[in-house]
């Protein structure tokens, strides 16, 4: 059995033990944690991820040791940096630039500029902001080419401003790493001035254009115009020279069947009145008579008329006169020959044969003869046979 004393200083050695174990447990915790928060802080900038369409400059107590690849790379801790590079196409947009044209007009313009990291060493060692780089030189550049161009120029040349700014930005940035892909002007705007005398100039422009397009509108009427009167007059002319000449033939043929038809009438009727002067000299007591070479000849044409007579063809016989060539040639009848002789051939018919033909028109019966409108037809036909071939 313990005495008090002892039994005392046991629970005194257990109650100043007890605090001291606590202690001892709590910072072995503590350092534990602070080992392993230490281990992931050493992981962590142990281990650096870069993404596929970026590469990282890397450097190590301010030395450049490379570039780091899409991917994981392990670096040393806490004394390494990087520095993070986009290598995809990048847009800068230009702020918007005064510049005074060659010909003394203020204009404003702005662009955009689309570059590309070639080469993200010579980025990170060649200059110190490439965007902020490339977007200063650009708006200089800007104001450069504006400026060496005339006003007209800078709002019709677009193209050619696009072109001279990109070949101006190439050679510097190519020592930079940069690649300038493209360079758009998206605006240039002259000053208000400018723009309201622009605006006017464009109104007399077009008026100008108008009141000359109607003026050409109404020369072009006015010889449209007497082209048509022209055509009128010479189809009018020609068609009142067709209507003459085809009166003229007309006249002509009728002309030439009524001397035929006299020429036939009057030879019968001579024939006639030779016959009976004959028998007039018959009956008289002289026995010498005097004959007129006509009436020997009438004598003999009709009796060829007669059948069976043997009385000779002693004489000339009478003929009806003829149009010559130039007369012919005037009154448009070239083929008045074949006329003149189917006249004669109709002519040539025998005397009983007419009589009897024209007894029976008296009575008014069928002689055979040609109805007038079929005769009318057909020298309508013939008429436009001739046209055409003349048009031909």
């Amino acid at each position: 059995m313990l005495s008090p004393l002892q039994g005392g200083g046991t629970l005194w050695a257990a109650a100043t033990s007890t605090p001291a174990t606590i202690v001892g447990n709590s910072l072995t915790t503590v350092v534990g944690l602070l080992l392993l928060v230490l281990l992931a802080v050493v992981v962590y900038e142990t281990v650096q991820i870069v993404d596929a369409y970026e590469k990282q400059a890397l450097t190590v107590f301010g030395e450049y040791r490379g570039l780091l690849e899409p991917g994981i790379n392990i670096i040393p801790p806490f004394v390494s940096r990087t520095y993070t590079f986009d290598m995809r196409t990048q847009t800068i947009d230009v702020p918007r630039q005064e510049a005074i044209t060659r010909d003394n007009s203020p204009v404003t313009a702005d662009a955009v500029v689309y570059i590309r990291v070639r080469d993200a060493k010579r980025a990170f060692l060649e200059v110190d902001d490439y965007k902020t780089a490339v977007s200063n030189l650009a708006q200089t550049t800007l104001r450069a080419v504006l400026g060496d161009m005339e006003l007209d120029d800078t709002l019709n040349k677009r193209q050619e401003i696009n072109a001279r700014i990109r070949t101006e930005l190439d050679e510097p940035t190519d020592e930079w790493g940069i690649r300038v892909e493209s360079v758009e002007v998206r605006e240039v705007n002259p000053s208000q001035e400018v723009q309201k005398a622009m605006e006017q100039q464009t109104s007399a422009e077009r008026r100008r254009r108008a009141m000359i397009l109607e003026a050409q509108g109404e020369r072009q009427s006015a010889i449209e115009n007497a082209q048509g009167d022209k055509q009128s007059n010479i189809i009018r002319a020609q068609g009142e020279k067709q209507s003459q000449i085809l009166e003229a033939q007309g006249d002509a043929i009728s002309t030439v069947l009524r001397a035929k038809s006299a020429e036939s009438m009057g030879e019968r009727a001579i024939i006639e009145k030779g016959m009976e002067t004959l028998e007039g000299i018959g009956d008289g007591e002289s026995n010498t008579f005097v004959l007129p070479q006509e009436v020997t000849s009438l004598v003999g044409r009709y009796g060829k008329h007669l059948a069976g007579s043997d009385v000779g063809d002693g004489g000339s016989d009478l003929e009806s006169m003829e149009f010559d060539d130039e007369t012919r040639e005037l009154i448009g009848l070239d083929d008045i020959d074949d006329i003149l002789n189917q006249i004669s051939q109709e002519a040539d018919v025998d005397p009983a044969e007419l009589e009897e033909k024209a007894e029976a028109v008296q009575r008014g019966e069928d002689a055979g003869l040609q109805d007038a409108d079929e005769v009318i037809e057909e020298m309508d036909a013939e008429l436009e046979t001739d046209n055409g071939d003349d048009s031909s």
